[in-house]
């Protein structure tokens, strides 16, 4: 069993490298164009590919099936929101980006604003990535894979060696052969073959989400198949089957109007490890097409990120065995998953995790090259040495990270929440400056950078100094909307000083001729288009009786997932 489990899983790992290989190896990986921007030739089918595979990691598979474990139908608004925000990028941020033909987004704040903008910016990318997404992802990722592939049983791995358990023996190995092979494909490929490998992993993660489906409502069905387990699921949950988060759940509705919807424009918009992929569009009818097409792969998504988890609650249920939230997904794909397709969800669930981390540290060096090493420790600098000077970063960062990694093991409970908040810090400084950025002329620069370590402070003393987070608790003040509060006041502050003391010029943006500007003709009937399915499936599955009632599922909801 473990060899053919072992034999598939190895057979479609290696796969993705040749083809990835073979379809890049006649690329540019020496100049910065060729290494950070995938020389500008992304077509649209990579791009959508890339983002899609980059946002998805265990901790959506895992954790947003867990969720819906235990609050219903109602997560799905972490898949559903975040179409309005690719429409966003889309129609608003990436014109405006690919105009200034930036590598960064740091960079972007250097032109509108000012280099201390700029650095600001960039340390705080550099940190939050290095110090927590980085680490959190091998972690989360390695955890995932140890339970799949049943790796102590394949090492023998029965009782302790030189006193460290078979756990954590695990645990180090997976952590470092994902790193050691996303760090490869990160640092000799550049972009390109990040968003090539991920486009291929995405077509594995596609069929292999849509097989636990389908696997398990044929098992919860028995001789009637998935269309009779379809229908117990509905029958058993009628009431969950709900979009509307109720203020018990982890999602409440009006949450979605403040900091879920700000999380996922910053993820979508700004979100350096995100977005990098866009930058490197051929033009921006095709950035706009490949951004579009992942919005609309997103709408599929409560098909495989959540639906499970409720087939999940009604198959453990109706075989009265108990299971919490967090291992719902997992039990239910040991549960109904043949043993031959074992390796070959492995090896998907390894895609998804190289792709975060592969994607994240290619960011990483971009930021530290262009941002840093070309603008303070060597002016210059020419393209080689600054490809040079990023892979050498990277792997310093990448060992860093798999030392790490290991170590949150002994963090408690809740790394998602801890993730979240420590995304939540970040998040809303930088989206608000961006976004002024944008929409103002006259906003001096000196209120960007109050607007950047504002939002960090006010947010820090929020979430972790205790008089102040028992007052917001005591105030029934959400998370979610304190970001909000935040947000507003960060917004409001920065126009205020545009008002007060503008720049003595309107700043102008330039088209510095980086590709071709000409928007795809259809880009707004899609975005519209795909805004009111987002609508029409909030209005199919509302159940406004949800406020009035007590909640469903477990007492307590589970941490809040990626996006």
């Amino acid at each position: 069993m473990h060899f053919v489990t072992l034999a598939s899983f190895v057979f479609f790992t290696g796969l993705v490298g040749f083809l990835t290989w073979r379809l890049t190896r006649k690329d540019d990986h020496d100049s910065t164009k060729g290494y950070f921007l995938a020389g500008r030739s992304l077509t649209f089918p990579l791009i959508a590919g890339s983002l899609l595979l980059t946002n998805l990691s265990t901790e959506q598979m895992v954790g947003l099936n867990g969720a819906a474990f235990s609050d219903g139908f109602c997560v799905m608004v972490w898949e559903v929101v975040a179409v309005t925000a690719l429409v966003a990028m889309a129609l608003f941020f990436l014109p405006r980006f690919l105009r200034s033909g930036v590598t960064t987004v740091p960079e972007f704040l250097k032109i509108r604003f000012d280099a201390q903008t700029q650095f600001i910016c960039n340390l705080i990318f550099l940190v939050a990535y290095m110090v927590i997404l980085l680490p959190i992802i091998l972690y989360t990722g390695a955890t995932g894979m140890i339970g799949i592939l049943d790796v102590k049983g394949m090492l023998g791995l029965n009782q302790p060696i030189m006193g460290i358990e078979p756990d954590t023996i695990a645990l180090w190995l997976i952590v470092w052969a994902v790193g050691l092979i996303g760090s490869v494909y990160a640092l000799f490929g550049g972009l390109r073959t990040v968003a090539v490998s991920d486009t291929i992993n995405g077509i594995g993660l596609f069929v292999g989400g849509f097989l636990i489906t389908g696997f398990a409502l044929s098992a919860l069905g028995g001789d009637g198949g998935m269309d009779h387990g379809m229908q117990l699921v509905f029958d058993q949950q009628k009431e969950r089957f709900n979009s509307l988060g109720s203020q018990e759940s982890s999602v409440p509705f009006d949450t979605v109007f403040t900091g879920i919807l700000l999380l996922n424009l910053f993820y979508w918009t700004t979100n350096q490890q995100i977005i990098q992929r866009t930058f490197g569009a051929s033009s921006l009818a095709e950035g706009q097409k490949g951004v579009l097409l992942t919005g609309a792969f997103k709408l599929l998504g409560p098909l495989y990120l959540v639906l499970p988890g409720m087939i999940a609650y009604s198959y453990f249920k109706t075989k009265n065995i108990e299971v919490t939230s967090d291992h719902a997904y997992g039990e239910l794909v040991n549960a109904v998953l043949p043993t031959w397709l074992t390796g070959f969800f492995a090896a998907v669930m390894m895609g998804a995790i190289l792709s975060s981390f592969n994607s994240a540290l290619n960011s990483t060096c971009t930021l530290f090259s262009l941002g840093f090493y070309k603008s303070k420790l060597n002016p210059g600098a020419d393209d080689q040495q600054l490809v040079v000077a990023g892979r050498r970063f990277g792997w310093i960062i990448a060992i860093a990270a798999m030392c790490i990694a290991p170590l949150l093991a002994k963090t408690p409970t809740g790394i998602f929440g801890y993730l979240q908040d420590m995304n939540g810090m970040y998040f809303i400084p930088i989206f608000s400056v961006v976004l002024v950025g944008m929409l103002t002329k006259r906003v001096p620069a000196f209120a960007a950078k109050f607007g950047l370590i504002a939002g960090l402070v006010l947010i820090s003393i929020g979430y972790f100094v205790p008089p102040a987070k028992a007052w917001l608790v005591d105030q029934g003040v959400h998370n979610f909307h304190f970001l909000g509060m935040v947000f507003a006041f960060l917004v409001i502050s920065m126009i205020a000083a545009g008002l007060s003391s503008p720049r003595e010029e309107e700043w102008v943006q330039e088209d510095v001729g980086a590709v071709d500007m000409t928007p795809w003709k259809y880009a707004y009937v899609g975005g519209a288009a795909l805004v009111l399915i987002v609508i029409s499936i909030y209005v199919i599955f509302a159940d406004t009786s949800i406020f009035d009632a007590a909640p469903i599922g477990e007492a307590s909801p589970p941490e809040v997932p990626k996006d």
